[in-house]
């Protein structure tokens, strides 16, 4: 007969988190990046990686201190979910082949125009005149390049963290904006509700910081201008907000049923409680200007949860620092949670990490679950020109002791992926 006290109030599996590992601009590991955004610390800085000479923006959120063999996105993108998952492994004191499925989310990247222009130049005279697809082929044909080859194929880093950490069946790569993060928690959340695994490895990573990506960015205006001091730029809810800024990161999580996790005595670090998406057909880059599909995903991510807004304590907000999005945000958020809005405690970790895009979903669960573990709830520096539009608690410029039990967690993409996570401690 199946135990009840490890199943949840629709009968499925309670998916239970034993490990996680995270990397951002503020550092590497979860316990130097939990010390620093706690302490309201920055990792916003001048770009050093390429020129920004005419550029509008100059700043961003680079990871730059992992060592990685060719400098190319994929590469760094590899490297980040490679580390986090090492550091997620460990706390879960799982070694060996993981046995598991993998779920990764990964950037859309495509390889760096000086990568292209120097294979277009390797084709032989004849070739300069073909399409340029040809060129390519021909030139790789006369001299491969494993590293270009890595950096053109969307699966390679999934296929790459398969071998190396032995998981089962055939990985899954999916980008569904900057709620890549969230999406891959969910689809490993269901593997396991579904029976089909007792446990799923979750990795989101974005290495893709580039020229062209900040040129993309900029022309979309999403991107603050702000750029003296670095450290001042990214200010969400703030009235003088302008953009957000353009970050790199991962995370990692180790999700297993809480049964497993509680017949081979694994650390407990909280649980997966509820999930919510919803398309927006509203605009390729907008987000719905009155919050509706937004409003339904953190409906649907409470409704999963057998929760209501009354239940939550603590919201870690996509709060990405633009003018539009964060008023969006609120609409919705105060359509679900009507007055009690004003006294849930809420903060943006993008106010010190910046937008770590595909990665946002999965670093800002890590960091939601690191608060009920800890009591501690991040604040959202630069906050010191308040807009009375919004009218939030967003624990300003300074860290907040308070012991909460239920967090939810958005993250609202570009195409109108919308997704929210609803977590929750280990129960009793």
């Amino acid at each position: 007969m199946s135990d009840n006290r490890f199943k949840d109030h629709l009968g499925r599996p309670i998916v239970a988190v034993t490990g996680m590992g995270v990397i951002t601009s503020l550092g590497q590991g979860l316990q130097d990046n939990w010390a620093a955004l706690t302490a309201g610390t920055s990792g916003i800085h001048k770009i050093t990686r390429f020129p920004t000479d005419g550029l509008s923006t100059r700043i961003c959120g680079t990871v730059d201190f992992i060592d990685i063999p060719a400098p190319n996105s994929v590469e760094r993108s590899y490297a980040f979910a490679r580390e986090t998952t090492i550091e997620a492994l460990a706390q879960a004191g799982l070694s060996g082949d993981f046995d598991g499925p993998l779920f990764l989310a990964a950037p859309p990247i495509e390889p760096e125009w000086v990568d292209r222009f120097a294979l277009a130049d390797r084709a032989p005279p004849a070739q300069r005149e073909a399409d340029a697809y040809d060129r390519f082929l021909t030139a790789m044909r006369e001299r491969p390049d494993p590293a270009f080859l890595e950096a053109v194929q969307f699966g390679s880093i999934s296929e790459r963290l398969a071998d190396r950490f032995g998981t089962r069946g055939l990985p899954v790569t999916l980008s569904t904006a900057c709620a890549s993060g969230a999406t891959a928690i969910q689809l490993g959340v269901e593997a396991i509700r579904q029976g089909r695994t007792d446990r799923a490895l979750v990795a989101a990573t974005d290495g893709s910081v580039s020229a062209e990506a900040l040129i993309r960015f900029s022309l979309l205006s999403a991107l603050s201008t702000q750029n003296d001091p670095p450290e001042k730029a990214s200010k969400p809810f703030s009235k003088d907000r302008d953009g957000f800024v353009i970050a790199e990161g991962a995370a990692t999580l180790v999700l297993e049923s809480l049964e497993s996790a509680i017949a081979r005595g694994a650390k407990v670090l909280g649980v997966v409680k509820g999930l919510g998406e919803k398309a927006d057909s509203f605009h390729r880059t907008r987000s719905s200007p009155d919050g509706g599909p937004a409003i339904a995903t953190i409906r649907a991510a409470l409704e999963d949860a057998g929760m209501t807004g009354t239940d939550i304590g603590y919201v870690n907000a996509h709060g990405t620092s633009t003018p539009e999005n964060d008023k969006m945000e609120y609409g919705s958020m105060l359509a679900v949670f009507g007055d009690r809005l004003k006294e849930i405690p809420l903060s943006s970790n993008k106010s010190m990490i910046g937008h770590t895009l595909t990665a946002a979903g999965a670093v800002e669960a890590v960091f939601s679950l690191q608060t009920m573990l800890t009591g501690t709830l991040p604040p959202t520096i630069n906050y010191n020109n308040h807009d009375p539009t919004i009218e939030l608690d967003v624990v300003p410029n300074v860290k907040r002791d308070a012991q909460v039990s239920a967090v939810i967690s958005n993250s609202f993409g570009f195409g109108g992926q919308n997704a929210s996570l609803v977590l929750t401690a280990e129960p009793a």
